[in-house]
């Protein structure tokens, strides 16, 4: 697809990964980036200010994707504005913090909250513009993560979560053909973003991150625009639907 003045809809794109997603569809020629947020307003409003450098519409809007009803008035604003959407991605995400072994701290509550963040929300993301996407012959890329192919990760829960939303995936590709195509990006370690400090401290993340550059092929670390790459780079590929890209450096392979 061409991205030339396409409307792009970010969840969760104003910091860390939706934050490099926002700018490289603004860089690529996107007319519109609406870069959402929950909490992150100032950060989301400074992602659409920056994008509105080469992509003149941009802006930010709030939208608890969580919320049926703000996912559904989001569609509601974007096709008010702009008429139409060309791409979604689906990157707003959360997590609760679990040790694996920790069975009895892995609450119904937590499950819930995971789920309905990482995979309810995306789902209604997508049945809330499904109809304009197939409109525009338009197409989805869904935030994954590597979590969802090993027993790694914040939480049981959380793993659980991106390797169900790789499902969604698969199901929506083929919900949402001929005209949509929706694939997903599972990204490994990504540094500069506020995801693995919170969990693991500034200290503790470097010292990780360090160590795992010992055994990875590539011997980096993922920065969030490694992720952009990937989400563009499916965004492009005409013929490729239900699929998803591993963004860890290789790390994957010599698990």
């Amino acid at each position: 697809m061409k991205l030339e003045k396409s409307v792009a809809v970010v969840t969760g794109g104003g910091t860390g990964i939706g934050r490099a997603v926002s700018l490289a569809l603004a860089r690529a020629g996107a007319g519109a980036v609406v870069v959402t947020y929950s909490r992150s307003r100032t950060e989301a409003e400074q992602t659409a200010d920056q994008a509105r450098e080469w992509a003149g519409g941009s802006r930010a809007i709030a939208a608890d994707v969580t919320d049926d009803a703000q996912v559904r008035a989001l569609a509601d604003q974007v096709l008010a504005a702009y008429g139409r959407i060309d791409v979604l991605v689906n990157n707003a995400g959360g997590t609760r913090a679990v040790p694996h072994p920790d069975l009895a701290g892995l609450t119904d509550e937590i499950w819930r909250d995971v789920l309905d963040v990482n995979l309810l929300g995306a789902f209604r993301c997508v049945r809330a513009f499904a109809d304009a996407l197939r409109e525009s012959g338009g197409a989805v890329v869904n935030v994954s993560s590597i979590s969802a192919y090993r027993a790694g990760g914040s939480s049981i829960a959380y793993g659980v979560s991106k390797a169900a939303m790789l499902q969604l995936t698969r199901g929506l590709a083929v919900a949402l053909a001929p005209e949509v195509r929706v694939n997903a990006v599972a990204p490994g370690t990504v540094q500069h973003t506020r995801w693995q400090p919170g969990l693991h401290g500034e200290q503790g993340f470097a010292e990780r991150a360090a160590r795992e550059r010992e055994v990875v092929p590539l011997r980096r670390t993922a920065e969030p625009e490694h992720v952009a790459q990937a989400v563009l780079g499916l965004l492009g590929m005409d013929m490729v639907t239900g699929e998803t890209v591993i963004v860890d450096g290789g790390k994957h392979v010599v698990y």
